[in-house]
């Protein structure tokens, strides 16, 4: 059986990222092999999902220990109920972030790796798009609109492989596929193959239920939803680091699905306004069920371009955007971008110019997001890639554009500091913060060993924080 592949990138793309880690500013710090070896590490690193999963637990409904004890009842039925028959999930405090808990991953569970119980591969095979394989890396069972492809004859009951398409390219409704994919685990078919393919009324709802996934993580589908919420651990950090106190007015400009909007309204006490812009109608829809979940009463949702949020009329006192120039006390930018620093993500299809199509796109909201800040105010810029274009470029070409900005210190700073390369000094590098999954993986591509090793083994992240003078 194979090991999960390097992320798959088209040549231009991975020429891209390597001159990215092995700029001069790098390899003027760093030897060339050094270099070498942590962008390889990134290249395996990204296919794999972290080694824990991170819950935010909503402490402004109820105290984290009771969340803890809670959420591990409900794991230890749903490890009862499997075919492991395990009776007590593994649930860690963070020494640092007081609203988040962790739970270990097991995995990868491959035949030749010791000490853990192989997943053997089977003759009956179901096809799965790469967002719904990735989905089940992580935990997740396989829902019927993620099916491709599956047996002719699958009914319920069946024992299967789940193999996930890299490239989007089976056929939906096909009855095998050669082309390139990846093992995640073996399941059990909920539904008969004539349900999930029919043209009338397809079926709804999971459609196998994983027992033997390739990496072992419980299944958070209908798992206490007002008071653990499945965030990525830097997407909490973010929060943190914008400080929001009550009574502010807070704009969250790209905010669906809302996870980081319903924080910061948490990290409030629910007391002020956190208004949240997205340019989609159904994820302003999102944005709003998550804050009802989490019975959030200062999350107000508009559907708007904020590239376009500024008012023309600065006298303009308005419930809904646009809004007056210095209307908000602190604002999250968590950008649009590539999203490189996903995982686990086995393939990309993107070209070059889709990857360096994001930055144009983050300066406009870069402008809108200062001219909407108040004096004195806290904005922080947040992305989910690597690349250097879009995270300390951007930081350099703020600062050189509005002098009114300057670096903050970020608390809690769990990450690394900035990457080399794009002029900006050390001192300025320190006050930035890096998610780098490649620096905490050993040379098996295995995750080494850290004080809290949670904190390097994450989604690829990047946060600057400014104050507007």
């Amino acid at each position: 059986m194979s090991i999960l592949p390097r992320i798959s990138l088209k040549p231009e793309v991975t020429d891209f990222l390597k001159s990215v880690f092995l700029n001069k500013e790098v390899l003027a710090a760093v030897s060339h092999q050094e270099a070498e070896c942590r962008f390889q590490k990134l290249l395996s690193c990204l296919s794999h999902p972290p080694s824990y999963t991170c819950v935010r637990a909503s402490t402004h409904l109820a105290p984290l220990e009771e969340i803890r004890l809670k959420l591990g009842e409900e794991l230890n039925k749903q490890m009862l109920n499997s075919s492991k028959g395990e009776v007590s999930a593994q649930i860690l405090l963070h020494p640092q972030i007081p609203d988040v808990l962790l739970l270990p991953v097991d995995g990868p569970r491959y035949v030749r790796n010791a000490g853990t119980t192989p997943v053997k591969q089977l003759s009956s095979e179901v096809v799965v798009g790469a967002q719904c394989g990735s989905a089940v890396l992580r935990g997740a069972h396989v829902f019927v609109p993620g099916i491709v492809a599956s047996p002719k004859y699958m009914k319920a009951g069946d024992v299967v492989s789940v193999f996930s398409d890299l490239e989007g390219k089976c056929t939906r409704g096909a009855t095998s596929f050669q082309g390139k994919r990846v093992f995640v685990g073996n399941g059990v078919a909920e539904v008969d193959r004539s349900s999930i393919f029919c043209t009338d009324e397809p079926a709804k709802g999971i459609g196998v239920r994983m027992v033997e996934p390739l990496y072992q993580s419980p299944s958070f589908d209908g798992v206490l939803p007002s008071l653990a919420f499945l965030q990525n651990l830097p997407s909490v950090v973010v929060g943190h680091v914008l400080g929001p106190r009550p009574g502010e007015r807070i704009l969250d400009m790209c905010a669906a699905p809302g996870g980081k909007t319903c924080h910061i309204a948490a990290l409030m006490g629910d007391q002020g306004e956190v208004v949240a812009l997205d340019r989609i109608r159904n994820k302003i829809d999102r944005i709003r069920q998550n804050a009802q979940m989490l019975r959030l009463l200062s999350i107000k949702a508009f559907c708007f371009n904020s590239t376009k949020a500024v008012s023309s009329d600065p006298t303009q006192e308005a419930e809904g955007p646009p809004f007056p120039p210095e209307s908000f006390d602190r604002v999250l930018l968590d950008a649009p971008c590539s999203g490189l620093g996903q995982r686990p993500n086995m393939g990309c299809t993107w070209g070059l110019k889709e990857i360096c199509s994001y930055q144009p796109l983050q300066r406009k909201l870069f402008h809108a997001a200062v001219r909407l800040l108040k004096k004195g105010g806290i904005l922080v810029y947040s992305t989910c890639t690597v690349t250097l274009a879009e995270n300390e470029e951007q930081v350099a070409w703020a600062l050189d554009t509005f002098p009114c900005l300057t670096l903050q210190p970020q608390e809690p700073h769990i990450g690394t500091e900035g990457m080399l390369g794009a002029g900006l000094s050390p001192e300025q590098l320190r006050l930035l913060q890096r998610f780098s999954p490649e620096l905490s993986w050993d040379q098996t591509g295995t995750a080494a060993p850290l004080p809290c090793r949670a904190d390097g083994d994450t989604i690829g992240f990047f946060i600057a924080k400014f104050l507007k003078n």
